[in-house]
């Protein structure tokens, strides 16, 4: 009898980890389809900072774009072709940061779309265009297939109260991340911790790199736990590793992994490169 318990109970973990692989399979398939898609990470042509241009012409960008302090003041002709909202639009307009959807940013210009940001009070102007080069060139995402063995519990303890480090970003500007806790798991018998972010919904966000970055991954990749329950507990699964959106194009602003957060374990798992054929 102890023997046929012992069968059932390996049949029930094996069916468990056979889900598990199939539910990742369909976020792998989610995921790819949300990078490649028309204002996907890809389709951002480029990451113009206002000071940068004071005159207010930005490249290949219609439309005079002014620093106005607390907003961004667009001034528009009818020959800019602009839209505001998805109207035709030659005035002048206040804009604040876009915090929806690319899609929904309220500039555009056909189907292009100026999202407009704010970073530590700088403001800036990006440009998602569905025609860019690098979504065209867009080949999918290198990922490592299920592995229950990077699929661990782990324990949130949150800081008394957040830090903010400054990190090298992938621009190569320094800029302030802010860090809301430390999340504890062990891998392969060893435990581990990453600083974390605390996302607006109490979701985790961290940012790391590994002994497999460089040589088998990129060099850096996101992971973003559900926020943990009243304990502290969290799922630590490595298999939803993300890259991050400069993997994808060289015009976003990642911050690199904060101090202590390269693992020295190889997490061979997840997401590892933009593939390339």
């Amino acid at each position: 009898m102890a023997s046929d318990a012992v069968d059932t109970e390996g049949a029930v973990d094996a069916e468990g980890v056979a889900d598990a692989a199939q539910e990742w399979r369909r976020w792998h398939e989610q995921r790819t389809e949300a990078v490649s898609g028309p204002y996907g990470p890809p389709a951002l042509r480029g990451t113009y900072w206002l000071a940068e241009y004071p005159e207010g012409q930005l490249p290949a960008i219609p439309g005079h774009w002014a620093d106005a302090g607390e907003a961004v003041v667009l001034t528009a002709t009818a020959a800019d072709g602009l839209t505001l909202d998805g109207v035709p639009f030659e005035c002048e307009v206040r804009l604040g940061a876009d915090t929806g959807p690319v899609a929904g940013a309220r500039a555009g210009l056909g189907e292009r779309r100026f999202v407009v940001l704010r970073r530590e009070g700088l403001w800036a102007v990006r440009d998602f265009d569905p025609a860019a080069p690098a979504r065209a060139a867009f080949r999918g995402i290198e990922a490592t297939p299920y592995d229950a063995d990077f699929a661990v519990p782990g324990r949130f303890t949150p800081y008394a109260k957040e830090s903010t480090v400054r990190v090298p970003n992938a621009d190569g500007k320094e800029r302030g991340l802010g860090l809301g806790g430390e999340l504890a798991f062990t891998l392969a018998g060893v435990e581990h911790t990453l600083q974390v972010t605390v996302e607006a919904d109490g979701s985790l966000w961290a940012v790391f790199a590994d002994a497999s970055s460089v040589r088998g991954s990129y060099r850096f990749r996101f992971l973003r736990p559900a926020a943990p329950d009243g304990d502290g507990r969290v799922n630590v699964d490595f298999n939803r590793a993300l890259l991050p959106p400069c993997a994808f194009t060289d015009h976003f602003l990642c911050p690199l992994p904060p101090p202590g957060n390269t693992l020295d374990v190889a997490v061979e798992a997840g997401e590892r490169n933009p593939a390339t054929a």
